[in-house]
């Protein structure tokens, strides 16, 4: 389905995106945020024990397609971390030109230095490859291909990227976008997409999470909590740090805001979080990466079954990186389908476009609009910590106590196979 001109409403899941509902939650979205302190206020860091991992990788000889509003290679932070990409949208500019700001964002908190005070990526060794989209508000504004995100998601899959992220949606899906997406599947590549900000609203499932072979990802805090404003249902695969991310005020690039980083900057940390594991054991397949990062996820309910809210858990890389923790699996089984893919992530095929422990695997079965089915819910009470939640550093070191608001703390949903 289509809307508008022929062309998807998609909209960027950052702070910008939901403070008109949220305008009480998001009150201290403009304030600027200096850019010497911007690190200090990147939580998650120590949370997840960053500069621990950091000794043994720091995602290095990973790429990293960021499909996205563009990506500023001349921010301190993004400087000699941008390769060449492709601007998909047709318009005047190329990748390089964020028109947004977001995408730059989104690049910087997975790999960037930190040179300048800038954000430090969680994985600051690995590289970015820039593909440009249009969003709605971009669309208003200039003629653009209706197609771009699906030309992008094809070349990100032709190209010798591992990991794609994207942090804008649209609630309306085309055959030509799924096929691209399992294109990208069949290629050997990890797909990671933002589930979307409208918790608390109409929840409506959003696209490319939506689809069976992309890893949908939720926001968490810092206590444990999904986001209030997070989506939940069958699309939510694995949940991330998403609340109180800095990010760019806007794309002057003058100055970080405070404010809510969305289930965008959850799906770039996730991102990140993979880039590591997958530096860290270059051999892995896709399936491998995804199957540890499900296997180590920081939860309390049974391995296999997945939260509405926090899907297999909160992302936990260090569990591998420091402590060698989970089960690979099978090589060439995904674990958000069940079924068997094609395509060597190991060996990835040449670019055209960028140019510079046994344990029990995670069962789940593929996603699909018609396929959410609630079959268990607890209330806050049952909480490993009593008040709803532990804080994250201690989920994410290991310990237990994962929760969600409006007090339903288990509420496990079940997969049907994917049309």
């Amino acid at each position: 389905m289509r809307a508008g001109m022929g062309r998807p409403q998609r909209r960027v899941l950052g702070a910008l995106a939901v403070a008109a509902s949220w305008s009480v939650v998001f009150a201290c979205v403009t304030q600027p945020a200096a850019a010497a302190d911007v690190q200090s206020k990147q939580w998650y860091l120590k949370a997840m024990q960053a500069e621990e991992m950091w000794k043994i990788t720091t995602g290095e000889g990973i790429k990293v397609a960021v499909i996205d509003s563009g990506v500023n290679p001349n921010t301190p932070s993004l400087k000699g971390q941008v390769l060449k990409g492709l601007d998909a949208t047709g318009a005047a500019g190329d990748e390089n030109d964020d028109y947004d700001g977001h995408g730059t964002n989104m690049a910087e908190l997975i790999a960037g230095t930190g040179s300048g005070g800038g954000l430090k990526g969680l994985a600051p060794g690995a590289k970015i490859v820039p593909m440009r989209v249009s969003d709605t508000e971009f669309q208003n504004r200039n003629s653009v291909n209706a197609r771009d995100v699906e030309d992008a998601i094809r070349a990100a899959a032709d190209s010798d990227v591992k990991i794609i992220s994207m942090s804008i949606s649209s609630p309306y899906s085309s055959q030509e976008e799924r096929e691209a997406v399992k294109y990208a599947q069949s290629k050997g590549k990890l797909f990671f997409a933002a589930v979307g900000n409208d918790g608390a609203g109409r929840n409506q499932e959003e696209y490319p999470a939506g689809y069976p072979q992309v890893v949908g990802v939720a926001s968490a805090d810092r206590d444990g909590k999904v986001a209030e404003y997070s989506q939940h249902g069958n699309t939510v695969d694995i949940a991330a740090p998403g609340k109180e991310i800095p990010r760019w005020c806007d794309k002057s690039f003058q100055s970080y805001c405070d404010g809510e980083g969305g289930t965008s900057a959850a799906t770039a940390i996730a991102s990140a979080s993979a880039a590591l594991v997958w530096s860290a054991n270059p051999d892995w397949t896709a399936n491998q990466v995804l199957n540890v990062l499900f296997d180590t996820a920081g939860r309390d309910w049974k391995k296999g079954d997945r939260s509405a809210y926090l899907g297999h858990g909160l992302i936990r890389p260090a569990m591998n990186i420091l402590k060698g923790k989970g089960d690979p699996g099978d090589p060439d089984i995904s674990p958000l389908t069940n079924e068997r893919t094609t395509g060597s992530p190991a060996s990835p095929a040449a670019s055209e476009q960028p140019s510079t422990s046994a344990s029990e695997q995670p069962a789940q079965s593929g996603k699909g609009s018609e396929a959410d089915e609630t079959v268990a819910a607890g209330d806050s009470n049952t909480s490993a910590s009593g008040d709803g939640g532990a804080p994250l550093s201690l989920i994410l070191g290991g310990i237990a106590g994962v929760a969600v608001l409006g007090g339903v703390v288990f509420a496990l949903v079940r997969r049907r196979g994917a049309a």
